[in-house]
């Protein structure tokens, strides 16, 4: 019902906009409590390519849940990579010993790279209606989080704000409120590392299935299977179960011949109806430990008057490109370097 397949020629994956980032400073962690795992184990965002408006009605075992539209639709599960990035960002405070609170101030350039998202202004434009949805979309669970059970109506973002916008009315800097319900499970660490190529997924079924896959097959762990119709449900598609038999079928047949899909392969038995998720080998599993070096916003800011004229964000991404093209070497003082860095481009290369 709007899960369409894209092209056969297509690449099942996405362009890596950004080769040269890593996802944060951080692992990649995502909203969903690791007790429950509401947000992984139950389909709370829309699978839809097309606008949502149907209201979900929703109960497995002892979860219930319900969620309803706004006049802007459902929150999609590409909308959730607004709360990947606030919960990164909070995570890597908390595993600095940091304070941190529901309210995260971030630039909306910053997280369209991570999230590997476009940067025109289609790109802004896309975040804004995330915004939207996010904050419109209502939920009613008793699904617990932190430890805390809350049964009312709610929104994953309780408010989302332009604090500052650019000479054409781009978003640069952004401040979002989080929900209680999802700054408890924040507070609490149930939270689970993705992988970067997550982002890079063309079909929202397909993060979706692989969400499913990390919360219950772990890493490392050991294939997991599951009835066709359980798998619809927790994916939360509203396709027949022939179309949505028809659409898992493609996707496994993509990753048989590109072997794109993240960190598990994915299998389908017609026969008895039964999906089955892998774990990869080791080699092909989460991101990599080696992490690109912080460059604070102080040394962006600085950066303007070493570089004068030059665009202090499209300087960091060609820094790190160039420290990674060198080998990676672990620097003592990140933004000293990355300063100095500048300083020597605008010189080659001034700017009037």
């Amino acid at each position: 019902m709007g899960e369409n397949t894209n092209q056969e020629d297509r690449s099942p994956l996405l362009p890596d906009r950004y080769p040269q980032q890593d996802f944060f400073v951080c692992d990649i962690f995502d909203a969903a409590p690791k007790a429950d795992m509401a947000a992984m184990e139950h389909p709370i965002f829309s699978v839809s390519t097309k606008p949502d408006f149907t209201k979900r009605a929703y109960e497995h075992g002892n979860a219930i849940l319900r969620v309803s539209p706004s006049p802007n639709g459902l929150a999609t599960v590409h909308d959730r990579d607004v709360l990947i990035y606030c919960i990164s960002q909070i995570m890597a405070a908390l595993n600095k010993g940091q304070k941190v609170s529901q309210v995260v101030r971030f630039k909306a350039y910053d997280l369209l790279v991570a999230t590997n998202r476009g940067t025109d202004g289609r790109g802004y434009e896309q975040l804004k209606a995330a915004f939207k949805r996010l904050q419109g979309t209502q939920i009613e669970t008793n699904i617990i989080t932190g430890g805390q059970a809350q049964w009312d109506v709610f929104s994953l973002v309780d408010r989302a704000s332009i604090i500052r916008e650019s000479f054409d009315g781009r978003m640069i800097d952004v401040e979002v409120k989080l929900s209680d319900w999802v700054f408890n499970a924040i507070r609490a660490k149930e939270v689970l590392t993705l992988n970067r190529r997550y982002f890079r997924l063309r079909k929202p079924l397909e993060r979706r299935l692989y969400e499913i896959a990390r919360k219950h097959c772990g890493w490392p762990g050991k294939p997991v299977k599951f009835g066709l119709d359980t798998i619809q449900k927790k994916c939360g598609s509203q396709s027949t179960a022939k179309e949505f038999k028809r659409l898992l079928k493609v996707i496994v047949e993509q990753d048989v011949l590109h072997g794109h899909f993240p960190d598990y392969s994915i299998e389908l038995n017609e026969v008895g109806d039964q999906v089955t998720f892998t774990p990869r080998s080791a080699k092909s599993a989460l991101p990599q430990t080696t992490l690109f070096p912080m460059i604070s916003n102080t040394a962006l800011e600085r950066a303007r008057s070493v570089a004068p004229g030059y665009d202090v964000y499209a300087l960091k991404a060609d820094y790190l490109a160039f420290w990674d093209d060198k080998g990676r070497q672990e620097l003592k003082n990140p933004d000293a370097a990355f300063l100095g860095w500048c300083k020597r481009r605008h010189e080659r290369n001034p700017l009037r």
